[in-house]
């Protein structure tokens, strides 16, 4: 339901140790939306927790759409923000920015639909609220799945094995973690429900979907140390060209921030050095000092 580290050697924005941290605090953020949700899921079992359940949940799809904007803002950072090399590797647009594009829009959708929910809590039952809330409900899943299958059918053709298959235990459960939250969004559509909010199989499939998310969070977290081991030589390159045209766009500023830092690094001569100074003339002073 989430991009999170990819095994792309363009993820390696920034200076190391400041990538590094907020690598571990993005896989600490989804861990902790992990939680909320199933804490949230689970209150809506209980009839004078169930409100205070949904604001749970919401804190829980916020952080998750928070930990979307970081993925999609990395991948961009990686490559520069030069958009255009996405017309030459066409998995990076199609994977590395349209996932969490994705999975950021499916969150809003449901973001929205517990929103509405909360609004029927204070103003009464209201048939056209709540039809809005179904169908959010059943749509943003479906935008976190098709995320999670784009996600599923990322192709690596020069990263790690072990890499690799660390990136397939992060991804299998965030697609079925997804689709549990779909399916549990269908069956709330036509259920009767017996709670006051949200029906039995909703929570339940929820709660499931969300031990899906904390499993794949936890996967993430491992495969994120690993490849903070790992040198860029057994990471994935770009392809079509653009890890060329990166290297030189890179390989062009270099040399312009190197020369711009050698004029602020050379000291400006202070106003005493800048003024005449007598150049001696020994022939000059023994003339003088003889006719003295």
């Amino acid at each position: 339901m989430v991009k999170l580290a990819t095994a792309r050697e363009c993820r390696a924005y920034s200076l190391r140790r400041s990538r590094n941290r907020w690598e571990y605090i993005n896989a600490a953020l989804y861990i902790f939306a992990a939680v909320l949700l199933i804490g949230g899921s689970a209150a809506q079992f209980s009839a004078p927790d169930a409100k205070s359940g949904l604001f749970v949940l919401l804190i829980g799809i916020a952080v998750i759409a928070l930990v979307n904007v970081h993925d999609l803002v990395a991948h961009m950072a990686g490559i520069d923000y030069c958009l255009s090399l996405a017309g030459l590797d066409v998995q990076l647009a199609l994977v590395e920015f349209a996932v969490p594009l994705v999975h950021l829009l499916g969150s809003v959708l449901v973001f929205v639909a517990i929103i509405l929910f909360l609004i029927q809590e204070k103003r009464g039952y209201n048939y056209r609220l709540e039809n809005y809330s179904m169908n959010m409900l059943i749509v943003g899943p479906v935008f976190w799945l098709l995320g999670s299958i784009h996600d599923v059918f990322q192709i690596y053709e020069r990263a790690d094995g072990q890499l690799q298959i660390l990136q397939k235990t992060v991804q299998i459960p965030f697609l079925f973690g997804s689709l549990l939250f779909l399916v549990g969004g269908i069956f709330n559509k036509h259920e009767i429900h017996e709670f006051k909010m949200m029906g039995r199989n909703w929570i339940w499939l929820c709660m499931f979907g969300s031990l899906l998310f904390l499993v794949g969070g936890l996967m993430n977290v491992v495969k994120v140390f690993k490849m903070q081991q790992m040198d860029g030589l057994r990471l994935e390159k770009l392809r079509g060209g653009a890890q060329e045209r990166l290297s030189r766009e890179r390989e062009g500023r270099i040399p312009l921030i190197l020369e711009e830092s050698t004029r602020r690094k050379k000291p400006l001569p202070s106003h005493e050095e800048t003024r005449s100074v007598p150049v001696p003339t020994p022939y000059k002073d023994v003339l003088l000092g003889n006719q003295a």
